[in-house]
């Protein structure tokens, strides 16, 4: 009776170390995050802008009386493409011009007296007053004539002609257009985590579909300093030569945005651990100790992920048994994963 009374003591005491044993550390295959070529190409479409443009209208209201330029002319800078009547406006300046040349002549006289006393030195002030305000009025009835003549103010190709000689014109008559394409401004969106890659001087190709043969090439010229809020994208401008003029304002093209030399910083899509909108992988230290970290992510190609913030090139994350670790515990490396090159 005895003897069965200790048995159970017996078992327990032989079962104690075993029961103390830790368990194993989980099983998992790790890889590195590598830094990899990973050449920066976006595709986006834009809309082409003239270098300059304008609309020609007249300064004041008066009749057409001449039209100096065709339909789709080239002109230079200064060239004259309308004139307006200009009868009243000349003989506002012829009279402005006499009644200057008398209050010159004057002041010229009284300012002779004023040496010897016989004008007063407020009168001739009046004098002089008066001479300005007259130079004030030829100048303003120079520039009411110079408004009859209608120039281009650059070079550009000239639109289509909208008025008629004999017409009466206001400034908000449009006589024609005028368009600089020499060079074409393109406009387009990119996704914000592109935002770090580009910079000015990063080459652009472009197509058209009025010319889906030739591809017209360019260079980024600036960068919008605000990001749409809604559609998370930001505005880019490209210029690009148009010597044959085959590209005009208005026209849609599709963009590539190429960048060769951009490394990026990979691992494998697998790695992800998904919680609600936060991304995370599990780093294996040098203790073998797990630690869950946030990161950035940035583009994806099949099987790999870049990483933009939260990881160094070299670290060893999980990408077999994330359901297995957990941040802070000591797991066993199995194997490690080829990274590719």
């Amino acid at each position: 009776m005895n003897g069965a009374r200790y048995l159970p003591m017996l078992l327990v005491c032989a079962l104690a170390p075993a029961l103390a044993q830790e368990p194993e550390p989980p099983g998992v295959i790790v890889a590195e995050a590598m830094l990899k070529r990973f050449p920066l190409a976006v595709e986006a479409l834009g809309n082409a802008y003239a270098n300059e443009a304008v609309e020609i209208r007249p300064e004041i209201t008066a009749t057409l009386t001449a039209i100096g330029f065709e339909e789709g002319q080239t002109v230079a800078g200064g060239h004259v493409l309308a004139e307006l009547e200009n009868v009243e406006p000349l003989a506002d300046l012829a009279a402005a011009r006499a009644t200057l040349v008398d209050s010159e002549a004057q002041y010229r006289r009284s300012r002779e007296l004023y040496r010897t006393q016989a004008v007063a030195e407020s009168q001739l002030q009046q004098l002089e007053a008066k001479r300005e305000a007259d130079r004030a009025a030829v100048a303003a009835a120079e520039a009411r004539v110079a408004d009859t003549v209608i120039e281009a103010p650059f070079a550009g190709r000239l639109g289509l002609r909208r008025v008629s000689v004999g017409s009466l014109v206001s400034p908000a008559t449009i006589i024609t257009t005028l368009d600089d394409i020499r060079f074409i401004k393109l406009d387009f969106d990119i996704p914000e985590v592109f935002l770090s890659r580009i910079a000015p001087g990063l080459d652009i190709r472009a197509r058209s579909a009025a010319w889906p043969e030739v591809e017209f090439n360019g260079t980024v010229s600036s960068i919008d300093s605000r990001v749409d809020p809604v559609s998370r994208t930001v505005t880019v401008r490209s210029v690009i030569p148009n010597p044959e003029g085959r590209l005009r304002a208005g026209m849609f093209l599709t963009v590539t945005l190429l960048k060769q030399d951009v490394e990026a910083l990979m691992i494998p899509e697998q790695a992800l651990v998904p919680e609600r909108s936060i991304q995370s992988v599990l780093v294996v230290d040098a203790e073998m100790t797990v630690e869950q970290r946030a990161v950035k992510t940035g583009r994806r190609r099949p099987g790999e992920v870049e990483i933009l913030e939260g990881l160094v090139a070299g670290e060893r994350i999980v990408v077999e048994g994330t359901q297995k670790a957990r941040n802070g515990q000591v797991v066993k490396i199995l194997a490690t994963a080829d990274s590719g090159s």
